[in-house]
């Protein structure tokens, strides 16, 4: 069984425009001690899906409908929202896109570490306080201890994104979703965070749900591939196949937009032309049409179904699974 298991979930937000469809059915399975990574442009519902996920959408503009959504078995859709609180300090852990707005700053990081042990877990002060400690060292922030007395301020972007992680898995999570964590970091401290994330995964056996845009990162770390566009699933399957066998136009666009060190005639990048659609006026057929090369008259007329092209491997285009 599935340790995260979601089908056809749907979001909508209520606006001064209308109803905007974030999410348009989407189908996500995560299994004990897997990394999958959901990826697209910003604005394609990979942040969403996470919240969704979560409960953490506004309740009163976010309209969230699903067949399933169920963590170990559990229907998190039934949960009140203190059972929903409950689970997502202990069974699932949340590290958000920016530690700089998610952390409170006027509050120390001991303190903000320190009540989780007990909140969550029923601890003194005094044994909070050591498992915060503990945490920031497990992290690698040295002179964990004595920081515990710092703000957020008063530490950079990659410590930063250090302590959110050492507040995600405080309470050893099974589920981590990671929003983007190496977002606005430097290429040394990215990857000091990724070998992190894989460090804690194979001493703690949890899963990992990774939403990013970055290709890289995905290649990294990914056991299973998630792209995602306008609010659908366009293409998954296992990381190797997706990179080496993609099927999908929109998912290659992303490849070819991306400099690679591993190839010496890849030539000049080739940026996606246009923009996302705007999720209040989703264009009729397939939504990424307007942008792509290969795009036919059938292709504006009908919305192409994730369609077979491999082992676990589907794509949502006319031509999956060919040569084109």
């Amino acid at each position: 069984m599935a340790l995260l298991d979601v089908k056809n979930l749907a979001v909508t937000f209520a606006t001064d425009r209308g109803e905007a469809k974030a999410l348009n059915g989407i189908d996500l399975t995560i299994s004990a001690g897997e990394t999958l990574a959901v990826v697209g442009e910003s604005g394609s519902g990979k942040s969403v899906t996470a919240l969704a996920i979560l409960g953490l959408l506004p309740k009163r503009t976010a309209k969230v409908s699903a067949d399933a959504l169920r963590f170990d078995g559990r229907d998190l859709s039934a949960l009140s929202e203190d059972q929903l609180r409950e689970m997502r300090g202990n069974d699932i852990g949340m590290v958000f896109q920016d530690p700089m707005t998610s952390l409170n700053p006027v509050l120390t990081v001991g303190r903000q570490l320190s009540e989780l042990g007990e909140v969550h877990l029923g601890m003194s002060r005094t044994e909070a306080e050591k498992l915060a400690a503990q945490m920031l060292d497990q992290v690698g922030i040295p002179q964990a201890k004595a920081r515990l007395r710092d703000y957020p301020h008063q530490f950079s972007g990659g410590m930063r994104q250090r302590v959110g992680i050492a507040m995600a898995i405080a309470c050893k999570p099974r589920l981590l979703i990671a929003d983007e964590p190496t977002t606005a970091l430097d290429v040394t401290v990215q990857a000091q965070i990724l070998e992190l994330l894989a460090e804690i995964q194979a001493e703690m056996g949890m899963a990992i749900m990774l939403v990013t845009h970055d290709l890289g990162v995905v290649a990294r770390i990914a056991d299973r591939v998630q792209v995602m566009y306008a609010g659908r699933v366009v293409e998954t399957g296992p990381a190797d196949g997706v990179f080496a066998e993609t099927s999908m136009p929109y998912t290659r666009a992303l490849l070819r937009s991306v400099p690679r060190v591993d190839v010496s005639d890849e030539g000049p990048l080739r940026p996606i032309q246009g923009s996302p659609p705007d999720v209040m006026r989703l264009p009729q057929g397939c939504s990424f049409a307007p942008r792509c090369d290969l795009a036919v008259a059938q292709c504006r007329v009908e919305e192409p179904p994730l369609i077979n092209c491999g082992a676990n491997h589907r794509a949502a285009c006319i031509f999956a699974g060919s040569s084109t």
